[in-house]
């Protein structure tokens, strides 16, 4: 608190600075503070969200995106003759992600389709507003009690793009049970074998994971065990830990081999995260 107090006489002396207390509100985003932990969520900018768009007094719906109608290209639909208003929704949605996980595959895939949106891509926007109606104050809620011990979640869909082919990857971390990272992203190449998308997926995580250690550093929090990385592709784990290239692999290129380099180094730990089956056998087993 000295050092803080320190700073703060520091920037009042220069800029004339006013401490506002313990931090409520900043940006659209929302701090509730509870014994048990903090709660990060952004109601009243959803809900203003939802004024400005007409949406407020629309049906909630339970799914943001109904990905089985197949919104993959500009192709389909009737092109909007200004744009304008789509780009402004999109770029208020990609805000909202900043404390909505669940609403970051859906706005990541409609904004695919800035330059050139239909009607039909609106009408998908609208739909993750309607759901968005329907979970207002949903956030990100960080544990007080939570160890400062890093772990990831990882996947990816293979070819889950219908229009380019190429794989979505993604990944979620977490400070012992805290949520402090996430991200669901493209592929830049299509992957041939599904083992190629699981690897590439995992390599971006392995990246994500350098970074946390780095800043954990830097905020001088240390951190001796390897960062436990949960993996469903038992190949692409093998990949990671084997030293001897397959023929299999020889085609996937050699800077996504980093994953391997951070294994050997004992930064990453990778496991399997059990199937339903196995989670059955343990629990009948206690």
């Amino acid at each position: 608190m000295t050092e803080i107090n320190s700073m703060k006489e520091l920037l009042d002396s220069e800029y004339i600075i006013k401490d506002l207390g313990p931090l409520k509100y900043f940006i659209g985003m929302e701090v509730a503070r509870f014994n048990k932990g903090i709660l990060l969520y952004q109601r009243k900018y959803a809900l203003d969200l939802l004024e400005d768009t007409g949406m407020l007094g629309s049906k909630p719906c339970s799914t943001p995106i109904e990905y089985a109608k197949k919104l993959v290209s500009s192709e389909i639909g009737t092109p909007l003759t200004d744009p304008s208003p789509y780009t402004r929704l999109m770029g208020k949605l990609l805000y909202l992600t900043h404390t909505r996980l669940d609403l970051s595959f859906s706005v990541r895939h409609l904004n695919q389709f800035l330059s050139k949106p239909t009607n039909v891509h609106f009408e998908g926007a609208k739909g993750i507003l309607r759901y968005l109606k329907g979970s207002i104050g949903v956030g990100v809620f960080m544990p007080a009690d939570s160890d400062l011990k890093v772990k990831g979640y990882n996947d990816s869909d293979w070819a889950g793009c219908p229009h380019s082919g190429k794989s979505v990857s993604g990944y979620c971390f977490y400070l012992e049970n805290s949520l402090i990272s996430w991200k669901i992203k493209k592929q830049q190449v299509i992957a041939r074998f599904s083992v190629e998308a699981e690897y590439r997926a995992m390599t971006l995580a392995a990246c994500e994971t350098q970074w946390l250690l780095y800043l954990m550093h830097d905020l001088q929090i240390d951190h001796p065990q390897p960062v436990m990385l949960y993996y469903d592709n038992e190949s692409a784990i093998h990949i990671a830990a084997n030293l001897i290239f397959h023929e299999r692999t020889k085609h996937i290129e050699v800077d996504f081999h980093s994953i391997r380099e951070k294994v050997e180094a004992g930064l990453i730990y990778l496991l399997s995260i059990p199937t339903a089956s196995q989670v059955a056998d343990i629990l009948l087993s206690l």
